[in-house]
Parts: C-alpha cells; sequence; structure tokens
C-alpha cells in the first residue's frame, strides 16, 4: 500500500522564468545591462479539481542567472567565458551548475521534497538521484523505483517493469539501477527487453526465432549494446534475417546468422565526420567503447573488425544508391562502369549534357570558352606500406569513380615499367629527375597522382591512380572536346612526349584530332622555379583564353586529403582505394553545393579588376608610337594563333648589358683609338676606361668593407677585429693610388680631395672616389670620361637589378622548401644559414643599384638626358619583393583568425597584388632609349595587353560556366520515382539557389561593360588615325 494511506496526490508543475531588470524598473544612466542583472523565479503549480492550475508557491528571485542565455546581452563568449572563472555570483555563478554534476550520482529521497512538512537538506528539490518523484515508488504505485534511464528526458525514476514497456522502442537508452549505494549501470536485456524483428511494434512472435548466441551486439552512437533479438519465423514476415534486421535500420555484420550489427545512424555519423576531420573507424569504434564503459574495468566486445567491414560495405552501397546504380532494371551494381560512379563538375563542358546546341561552330577567337582546363599533379604523402595484396583485399569498387581499374592500370604499367624518362632539360626537377626511383623499403605505393578540373577543383572520373615510380605520369583522360589547356608542374617536360604516348595507348583520343587545340601550362606557383624561357611560353597570364586561372587545383585538394594519410598508410590496397574515393566524392559534393559562392567570387574578382588594367593598357599605349604599337598587336596576334612557329613577343631578344660586356667594348674601342693614332690616355698603365672601372670596384669594395664593420661590436675576437683592419688598410692604399691617376685626367681632383678631408678622421668606405659623377660641376670633366662612365653605369644598374631579382627567387624557392618539406633542427639550421646569405646578397644588390641610380641622375643631367628618373626608378624597402610567390616575411597563420586563413588560400599573389617595378621597366622619352630598353617596353607592353585580356576572358569564361552550371542541374533533375526525386529536390534547390546568386552578377556584367566599350572606340579611333 502506498505511504500515503491510499490517498493519490495531485501533480504538479515546477517552472523556471527568468526576468530581465529592464522589465522591474528603469535603469540608472550609469547601470549597464548584462547577464547578472537578470533574476530567476520559481513558480510551482497545482492541479484544481475544476481543472486548470493554481500558484502554490513562488520563491523569491535567486538573482542568478545562465550566461548561455543571451538576453538582451552584448557580451561576447571571451567575456562570459572570463566572468564565469572568477566564479562569483555577482558575475554570473550559479553555484547550482557545479552542484549538478554530483547531485546526480546521491541516493534516493526519504520523502517528498516538496511537501509541507521537513525538507531532505542533503540537495536542493527537484536535482540528482529520483529527480522529481516524491517517494521512492514507481508512479504505477506497485514496485519500488530503482531504474533510471540516462537518455531519456523525462528525469522520473522508475520500476524494472515500467522501464521495460516505456524503453519498447528505445532500446537502445541507457539504463541505471540503484544498488543501495550508487548507480550501476544495467542492460535492458537484464529487464527482460526484447528486440521483435518481422512483426509492428509491440507485437510478439508466437514463433520467435532467437539470434544466433542470444548475445547479438549493437553498435550505436552512444555505446556498444548488448541486446536480445528475435527474428520473425511465424510467417508474418518472408523476409530473411538480414532483411529484418535493416528494416529496423540495422546493418548486420555478417549475411549468415549475424550476432552483430550497427545501426544506421552511427554508419551516417561516421560517414560526415570522417569527411570532415578525417577519423579512422579505429578511432570512432575506440571513443563509442570509452563512451560504453571508461574505467576498464567492464569489458567491452570488441566489434572492431565488423564495424570496420560494416562501415566499407555501408558507403559503398551509398555510393551506388546515390549514382542511381542501386535502382536500375537493365544493368546491375556489378555491371557498373568505369567512372560512373563519379560526382561530375557541373560548370565543365561535357557534350551531350550541358554544352548548348551548335557549341562546336563557335569562332576559334572565343573557343575558350568551351574548353576543358585540367590539372595534374602527385601526392607522395598518400603513400602505402606492402602490408596486403589486390587478392586478399580486392576492394569493392572496380573503378567505379576516381580511382582508376586496378587490373587494367597494372598491365598498362608493366609494358612500360622499363621506359626511362629522359633527364629535365630545364631546371632541376625531382619530377623529372626522381620519376625512376622505386618507392622506399616496406612501401608498395610512393604515392597518388591525379587529374582534375583545374578551374572548379573537382576530381575527374577514373582520373587517380597509385604511383609506383615516383612521379610517372602516362594516362590522361578527355571528353570530346575541341580545345584543352593542361597545367602540371613540370609540364615543359612532360608535354614534349605527351602525344607520342597518347597515339599509343588511344589513337581516336580527341586531343589528337586535327582541330583540336592544345596548351600546356606550368601552375603559377611552380612558374618561378623553371628557367627564363619556360616562364613566358607556359605562363598562365600570358596563354590566350587561360583567363585568371593558376592550375593550382590539386595543391588544394591534396590538403583535403592529407591528412588522411596516417590511417590509408596501413591499409590494403583495395580499402584504401575505396576509402580515397568515398572522400574524394565528398571533396567533389562540397565543391558542387558551392558552386553559387564560388563562381560568384570569381565573377566578383574579375569585374573588380577589368576596366583598372583595361585603362592602365590604354594608358601605356597612349604614350606610345601608334605604328610602334600596331606592329607589336601583329605579333602579338601571331604569336597567339601559333606559338610554336612564332617569336614569343613576352621574350628579351636583346642581350642585357652587364659590366663585364662594357669593359670588354670600351677596350675595343680604346684598342682601335690606338691603332689609329688617337689614343687620348694620359698614364701608360691606365687607360680612362680602366680609370673608370677601377673607380667603380674601388666604391663596391667600400661598400663591402662597410657591411663587415658593421658585423663587428665591442667584444669581437681579435681574429675578426684584425682582418677587418687588413681590409681597411688595403682599401687606404689603394685609394691612394686612385688618387695619384686620376689627378692625371682631372687635375680639379687635388682640391676636391683636400677640401673634403680636412683634419677630421674618415672612416674608409666614406671617403669620395671623385668620379665623374660625384664632381658634377664643381671641376671641369672631360665629356669623354662622362660617357664612360654612364656607359658602366647603365651596365651596373641592369646587372644589380638582375641579381636583385634572381636572389629573392631563390629566396621564395628556400623558405618554400623550408616551410614544406624540413623537418629537425640541423636541416632547419642550414635552411636559415642559406637564408642569411641570400637576405646579404639581397641588401649589397640594393645598395649597388642605389648607387648606380644616383650616378646615372647626375650624369645624365651633366650629359642632358632627360626621362632617366622615370626608367630607373627609386628602390624603396617594400618594392624588394618577388614576383609571383608571397614575401616570407607574411603574416603567420597561427596569429591569423579563420577569416583571413580562407582568404590567404585564395589569393594567387599574381592576379591580386601589385607586382613590384623590379620586375617591369616603365617607358621613359623615347629619343634616350636603347635597343635594350626599347625591347623592355615591348616586353611590359605585351604583359599589359595580356593582363587586361585575360580579365575579359574570366568574365566571358564565368558567364558560359554559370550557364552549363544550370543545365547540369536540369539533367539531374530527372530521375526514377522516390529517391530519385529525393535528389532531384536537391538539385532543384541548388539550382534556384545559383540562378539568385547569378541574376545579380549579370547585372554587375552589364554595368561594367559600358565605361570599357567607351574606351576601347576611343583606342580605336586613336590607332586609326
Amino acid at each position: 500500500m502506498p505511504k500515503d494511506g491510499g490517498k493519490s496526490k495531485k501533480p504538479k508543475i515546477k517552472m523556471s522564468i527568468y526576468t530581465p531588470t529592464t522589465l522591474d524598473a528603469p535603469l540608472a544612466p550609469d547601470e549597464h545591462v548584462s547577464s547578472s542583472s537578470r533574476s530567476l523565479q520559481t513558480v510551482k503549480l497545482k492541479t484544481l479539481a475544476s481543472g486548470g492550475f493554481k500558484v502554490a508557491t513562488r520563491a523569491a528571485p535567486s538573482g542568478i542567472c545562465a550566461p548561455d542565455v543571451a538576453i538582451n546581452d552584448s557580451r561576447t563568449t571571451e567575456e562570459i567565458l572570463a566572468s564565469w572563472a572568477e566564479t562569483r555570483e555577482d558575475n554570473g555563478w550559479d553555484q547550482a551548475y557545479f552542484d549538478s554534476f554530483f547531485e546526480k550520482d546521491l541516493p534516493p529521497p526519504t520523502q517528498d521534497p516538496e511537501s509541507e512538512g521537513e525538507r531532505d537538506t542533503r540537495r536542493p528539490a527537484g536535482q540528482g538521484g529520483r529527480g522529481i518523484r516524491s517517494s521512492d515508488m514507481c508512479p504505477c504505485d506497485k514496485r519500488n523505483a530503482e531504474y533510471r534511464c540516462m537518455g531519456c528526458d523525462n528525469v522520473h525514476m522508475l520500476c524494472e517493469e515500467c522501464m521495460r514497456e516505456s524503453h519498447l522502442h528505445l532500446p537502445l537508452h541507457r539504463i541505471q539501477r540503484w544498488n543501495g549505494h550508487f548507480f550501476v549501470r544495467v542492460p535492458l536485456k537484464s529487464l527482460g527487453l526484447r528486440i521483435q524483428l518481422g512483426h509492428a511494434p509491440g507485437e510478439i512472435c508466437p514463433k520467435p526465432d532467437t539470434a544466433w548466441g542470444d548475445d547479438f551486439v549493437i553498435i550505436d552512437v552512444d555505446g556498444v549494446h548488448t541486446l536480445g533479438v528475435d527474428y520473425c519465423t511465424c510467417g508474418a514476415s518472408t523476409m530473411n534475417q538480414v532483411d529484418q534486421l535493416l528494416e529496423r535500420r540495422l546493418y548486420p555484420a555478417t549475411t549468415v546468422n549475424p550476432k552483430s550489427a550497427a545501426t544506421f545512424r552511427v554508419l551516417e555519423v561516421f560517414e560526415i565526420l570522417q569527411y570532415e576531420s578525417k577519423v579512422s573507424p579505429f578511432e570512432l569504434y575506440n571513443t563509442i567503447s570509452r563512451l560504453t564503459d571508461n574505467t576498464g574495468i567492464v569489458e567491452v566486445k570488441d566489434r572492431y573488425p565488423s564495424f570496420l567491414r560494416m562501415v566499407h560495405e555501408w558507403r559503398h552501397l551509398k555510393l551506388l544508391k546515390r549514382m542511381m546504380r542501386g535502382h536500375d532494371p537493365i544493368r546491375s551494381a556489378g555491371e557498373t562502369k568505369e567512372g560512373e560512379c563519379a560526382l561530375l563538375c557541373p560548370p565543365c563542358p561535357h557534350p551531350g549534357i550541358n554544352m548548348p546546341d551548335g557549341w562546336e561552330d563557335e569562332p576559334e577567337e572565343t573557343r575558350y570558352i568551351h574548353a576543358l582546363n585540367l590539372a595534374l599533379d602527385a601526392c607522395f604523402r598518400l603513400k602505402r606500406k606492402d602490408v596486403s595484396t589486390d587478392k586478399a583485399d580486392p576492394g569493392l569498387s572496380k573503378g567505379y569513380s576516381y580511382f582508376v581499374e586496378d587490373s587494367k592500370f597494372g598491365k598498362f604499367l608493366d609494358q612500360h615499367k622499363d621506359e626511362v624518362e629522359p633527364k629535365s632539360t630545364c631546371s632541376r626537377h625531382d619530377a623529372v629527375n626522381l620519376a625512376d626511383v622505386s618507392p622506399g623499403q616496406g612501401y608498395a605505393a610512393t604515392g597518388v597522382a591525379t587529374v582534375e578540373c583545374a578551374r572548379h577543383n573537382m576530381k575527374r572520373p577514373s582520373a587517380v591512380c597509385d604511383l609506383q615510380k615516383g612521379e610517372r605520369l602516362v594516362v590522361l583522360a578527355l571528353g570530346i572536346l575541341h580545345t584543352f589547356y593542361i597545367s602540371y608542374d613540370i609540364a615543359c617536360q612532360w608535354s614534349k612526349y605527351l602525344m607520342e604516348r597518347i597515339a599509343k595507348i588511344d589513337p581516336k583520343s580527341p586531343i589528337l584530332q586535327s582541330g583540336s587545340k592544345s596548351r600546356f601550362l606550368v601552375p603559377k606557383f611552380h612558374l618561378p622555379a623553371h628557367i627564363a624561357p619556360c616562364q613566358t611560353k607556359f605562363a598562365f597570364m600570358f596563354t590566350p583564353g587561360a583567363g585568371l586561372g593558376d592550375g593550382e587545383a590539386p595543391e588544394r585538394g591534396w590538403g583535403e586529403a592529407n591528412p588522411l594519410a596516417p590511417s590509408t598508410r596501413e591499409m590494403g590496397p583495395g580499402t584504401r582505394r575505396d576509402t580515397l574515393d568515398f572522400n574524394f566524392g565528398d571533396y567533389n559534393w562540397r565543391k558542387i553545393i558551392d558552386l553559387g559562392s564560388s563562381l560568384g567570387k570569381k565573377m566578383d574578382t574579375a569585374l573588380s579588376k577589368v576596366a583598372e588594367n583595361t585603362i592602365a593598357h590604354a594608358e601605356l599605349e597612349d604614350t606610345l608610337d601608334a605604328a610602334t604599337v600596331k606592329g607589336w598587336t601583329e605579333l602579338m596576334v601571331a604569336w597567339e594563333r601559333d606559338p610554336t612557329n612564332s617569336p614569343n613577343p613576352f621574350e628579351m631578344t636583346v642581350a642585357l648589358p652587364t659590366q663585364t660586356a662594357v669593359r670588354r667594348a670600351l677596350a675595343d674601342e680604346e684598342a682601335e683609338a690606338i691603332a689609329a693614332g688617337k689614343d687620348m690616355s694620359l698614364s701608360p698603365d691606365v687607360s680612362p676606361s680602366v680609370l673608370i672601372s677601377r673607380g667603380i670596384d674601388i666604391e663596391s669594395d667600400q661598400r663591402a668593407l662597410k657591411t663587415e664593420m658593421k658585423q663587428t661590436w665591442t667584444h669581437s675576437r681579435d681574429r675578426e677585429l684584425t682582418r677587418v683592419q687588413l681590409r681597411s688598410n688595403a682599401l687606404i692604399r689603394r685609394i691612394e693610388a686612385w688618387y695619384g691617376i686620376l689627378q692625371l685626367y682631372i687635375p680639379g681632383t687635388i682640391l676636391l680631395c683636400q677640401k673634403a678631408t680636412g683634419p677630421k678622421s674618415v672612416p674608409p668606405y666614406e671617403l669620395q672616389v671623385w668620379l665623374p659623377s660625384q664632381i658634377g660641376t664643381k671641376t671641369p670633366v672631360d665629356p669623354k670620361l662622362v660617357e664612360i662612365e654612364f656607359k658602366l653605369r647603365v651596365a651596373q644598374a641592369e646587372e644589380a637589378l638582375t641579381s636583385l631579382r634572381r636572389c629573392l627567387q631563390r629566396r621564395v624557392t628556400v623558405y618554400d622548401l623550408k616551410k614544406r618539406w624540413l623537418r629537425g633542427q640541423a636541416p632547419n639550421t642550414k635552411a636559415l644559414n642559406l637564408l642569411g646569405n641570400i637576405e646579404a646578397q639581397i641588401g649589397a644588390a640594393r645598395d649597388e643599384y642605389r648607387q648606380a641610380r644616383e650616378a646615372l641622375l647626375s650624369l645624365g643631367r651633366m650629359m642632358g638626358k632627360v626621362g632617366l628618373e622615370g626608367f630607373y626608378l627609386p628602390l624603396q624597402d617594400n618594392d624588394i619583393r618577388a614576383m609571383s610567390a608571397p614575401d616570407i616575411d607574411e603574416r603567420p597563420e597561427e596569429t591569423m583568425t579563420s577569416k583571413q586563413k580562407e582568404k590567404a588560400k585564395r589569393r594567387t599573389h599574381e592576379t591580386q597584388r601589385t607586382v613590384s617595378w623590379i620586375w617591369r621597366h616603365s617607358s621613359a622619352a623615347d629619343d634616350n632609349h636603347t635597343e635594350y630598353e626599347a625591347e623592355m617596353i615591348k616586353v611590359e607592353w605585351a604583359k599589359s595587353r595580356a593582363r587586361a585580356a585575360r580579365y575579359h576572358e574570366e568574365i566571358k569564361i564565368v558567364r558560359e560556366e554559370m550557364k552549363r552550371t544550370l543545365r547540369t542541374d536540369q539533367r539531374y533533375a530527372e530521375g526514377l520515382q522516390a529517391y530519385a526525386k529525393r535528389q532531384g529536390a536537391i538539385c532543384l534547390g541548388l539550382r534556384r539557389k545559383f540562378e539568385h546568386i547569378a541574376r545579380g552578377r549579370r547585372c554587375e556584367v552589364s554595368g561594367w561593360c559600358s565605361p570599357i566599350q567607351s574606351l576601347k572606340r576611343r583606342v580605336y579611333v586613336k590607332l586609326l588615325n
């Protein structure tokens, strides 16, 4: 009989209300609204006999608050956490938060905490233990309440029978029982709960068939559960055991007498979790095991091998289902074609799918909008150990998605295993020179090679393969198209024999047809590592039709796949291929659903820069002769149509002047003067050209001495100080000897030396050399000497800029090598020393140019030359940066926010950054141009024209890509019945989202085109006149 004598207690309801202070009274002018100004009031309601409720008790406002309830709270997350760290009530701390973690393990109450009598003082009412129940009796008033569920929102404690009945449809909840001292976990099977398959919920089969061993294990997201499972054999269900499990959303581990299964829920969670965080099945299963028991006392049944198999089968079935291979009435799943399950790139051209009618008749000038842009690369982090064989682990996907079919690919490799790659004729590319190097000991594959869509970063069908020896790529997947842009790190070498190899593999390949056009490119980041001719021939920015592409799509993909390397390295060949296939498919899907944003950003980038670059090019042409520009334009158009047989307008055809070449030319002139009896030398040992050359050499020694003396300090060793002093003494003697010869050619330097030195001691590196550029108009100077120094200074300035550019690119290469590949103290120390030496060379080239420029401007005034200030620009420190790669002083990633990191990843460092003037010379007056200077202006004009053209091309390409995306979505919307309708609804939703974004971009395009068209008309009128 119940303890209350049979009297039924009226149910009560307790609710808590947060009341902001602003609702009670107006704030003072200096009072701040925060979470601590909110009060929590508890109200208890009782039922009335006539129905409804009345207020039983109303507690006073507690003054506590929960900072996660944001009512007029303007504080940031950091400020809220900081206030919690102080754990004071006036800062929003409530002791109830802390106590709740311990009170859940308190014993059940012995009396009603809501009765009018004494309250239990061991803990706050309604918290911990049995929750809000008033006694130790179950609500059924038949048995003691000893059980509670950790998965239900209801905090009541129940008896054994009520707990079993309430969990008939929730068999995977975690149950705890009060043993008199504390709560212990008990399986629902011990309460008599069994899962009946093949019948409606609540029905019991009259002829059940117990699962083999009556010890069925189910893996769910919160634990490994041991349950009783009964199959139906009474005839109510005609399904076999596997189908009955699948009907209850349980995936069996085997098809014969299954003893284990995983819920669809845990398989779906793992699938998305691996795509996002790259966790392995081992890590997730260990997590679930620890959620089951984290003490190590209770032995959790080991079902990891079964879970690994279920995960593999699950993802393969989902792959077939999503690509409509599970519902094909004509072909079975085993008849799936190679690459059929790969997600195609919607913006890329696919004949018969998203290409407009008559695309084959597109004029040659705009055929690039229908071109296929491909990018190739290899990743050596995705290795595989030699731990299994294809016979033991064949995999489930036989080339259905992105990896090629392994048996055919293996035979192909065997046919070409004896081929030896020719050595590189460009730079020392490891991808070429190490192509025949076998994998390290214990490895079956050196990495993975892929062919991707270069513009949208998506994997191509049947375009991924394992590498066996270095980076040997001999296959390429193409569509039935006419124009191809193919980028690869070593395209300059790889493209030489590509057509010959494709002809052996597929003589009917579209790339071999007479009407097709192929251009090979090198990705922008890798281009500076190539020799100078390759940097112009294979550059994206100089290739017509390439738009604003960069060719670095595979590198971005490797960033997503590299975290899988530790787990896939230990897998067998088939499992590894399937795992990478699944992740590549998710990578493509995320790209597809983000197409609206990504294509919109491409269009925004092109629109924001097209007018600027077009106007800049027009302004450059305004300063040039119209006839000259017309001739350059004809050469440019000829090269764009036939780059093989036409001269490259971006290459310098005039040799760069050097000091050595100029000195030799001056020596030849003096030899001719001696032979003609017109020698003007005043010394038998020193001619005028030798005199000026020695003076420039002395200046170089002064700069070197100054740099070395700055490195000494108070505690330098005697050996270092002695070396510097000896070098200083030698320089002083050379300068004194120089003064003696100089007085013969410029007698006025005697007085200049006396006035400059005086009684004050001057360091040797600050002594005036008194070359004509330093003398100026202070004393008469032979014009012949002025002319000689001008020629030498021109060569010195050009040579200094060349050295500066070379060192900057070398610094980028070394820094990238250190950042990406070097690990350990010794290699990093060597790299830092090398970077230090390069920095010293950069500093020396910088000082040499600045001194040469100062001399040139002085000599130009003496000779009456104009425009030198515009040709030899001042070299500021911020001008000293690399051309096509970020500076090494860029902000480190650990100090960047997530948005800044994302923005940094999108930067190409080519089209969106200002190129320093050291990589391009601006024009000066035409009458001052040497042959070399005129050639430099022509090259800069060609680059300016190409830059403006690429932005115009990008707008047309992105516009056509948006149209192709809409056509692709329309095709995918046509499907088969229920699942296909759901897939079609998803694609239609993406279509509407994309149309909304594209509609705004079309308005922006029309707005930007009008000023450019008017500018073009003005330029054409100027050329015609």
